[in-house]
């Protein structure tokens, strides 16, 4: 109600007592003038990443579509096979991309060779890699490979996964090899894991060569790096656990784990969502290793509370080193 409308309020009343006196009133409310319409499709909202608003955006109502820079597809929010994301889907979309930018593991133009073992974890992380990003880019070609370890019965699964990826449209290498027989042999019976996994990583470096790839992306998730904090510390007499971010041989090839800052469950729960068809491990020890007797004993912490493993993980970049033991020659 504005001073112009009392005439029209006091014809209202009979009598002119009865008429609210205009001086009782609350003074007239004021109404910012509205903005100048803005256009952002020039400016960038997040200086640095290249992503900026739509244009079209006015008076503080933004048009919520993000385009990359330049070379990127728009975002969308649809899953690869065409299904809308979940909420659970962009969480760990938002994780991965997290992890991703802070180490700068994914830059424009790389060939990844992803690791598949058939499990939920590196299947999960194949999906995340194809999902449209919103802040790191986005051409970059993904090639999995999957190393069949020659156990009985891995054949088969090795023919269904690649099925699967070949029915999605992913470049896949499926590589036969003996490798788990021989690290079970008679000559290995102490230390099979070491033996299998320093196989298995060497052909993933034959083929990475082969097929021109810069970056090699493997699936371990920030339970991952807290369980092999531990394992290092308990029967390795050192601290230190696996790089998000790792270069090697001079810098030629990096190995990069985009799921480091995603927790184990949430990678699980995922996989359920999506309907992964994920393969059984074959090998005779996968049951009875130090990484499952570490992942049980964090588990029997966890009762009495809740946050060891997230205290573990930030503890890693909390080392005060003024605290720690030195040798004599350290000053």
């Amino acid at each position: 109600m504005y001073p112009d409308d009392f005439a029209h309020v006091s014809s209202l009343f009979d009598d002119e007592n009865d008429c609210p006196s205009v001086s009782r009133l609350p003074p007239p409310r004021r109404i910012p003038a509205y903005p100048k319409a803005r256009n952002f499709a020039s400016q960038s909202a997040f200086p640095g990443t290249g992503l900026g608003f739509a244009s079209g955006a006015r008076c503080g109502i933004h048009v919520r579509v993000l385009r990359i820079g330049a070379g990127n597809v728009p975002v969308n929010d649809r899953q690869p096979n065409g299904a809308k994301r979940t909420r659970l889907h962009n969480h760990l979309n938002k994780g991965f991309e997290t992890a991703s930018a802070e180490y700068g593991m994914i830059e424009s133009g790389d060939r990844i060779l992803v690791g598949v073992s058939g499990g939920t974890d590196s299947m999960v992380l194949l999906d995340l890699l194809r999902t449209p990003k919103y802040v790191i880019p986005g051409d970059y070609t993904v090639t999995a490979v999957h190393i069949d370890l020659g156990f009985e019965g891995s054949g088969e699964d090795a023919a269904q996964l690649e099925s699967y990826l070949r029915r999605t449209g992913c470049d896949c290498v499926i590589d036969r090899t003996d490798i788990g027989p021989v690290a079970h042999s008679e000559v290995n019976r102490k230390n099979p894991c070491f033996l299998c996994s320093r196989l298995r990583r060497r052909r993933i470096f034959e083929i990475a060569a082969e097929r021109g790839c810069n970056k090699i992306a493997l699936a371990h998730h920030r339970d991952d790096l807290i369980e092999t904090l531990l394992i290092n510390m308990l029967y390795g007499r050192e601290i230190s656990t696996m790089m998000p971010k790792q270069r090697i041989f001079s810098g030629t090839l990096h190995i990069i784990r985009p799921l480091a800052y995603i927790r184990e469950e949430l990678v699980k729960k995922f996989a359920r969502e999506r309907g992964f068809p994920v393969i059984a491990n074959r090998c005779p020890t996968s049951g009875n290793s130090r990484r499952r007797y570490v992942k049980e004993l964090l588990s029997a912490l966890e009762k009495d509370n809740r946050l060891v493993r997230d205290n573990l993980f930030r503890a890693m970049k909390n080392v005060k080193k003024d605290y720690m033991p030195r040798g004599r020659h350290d000053g």
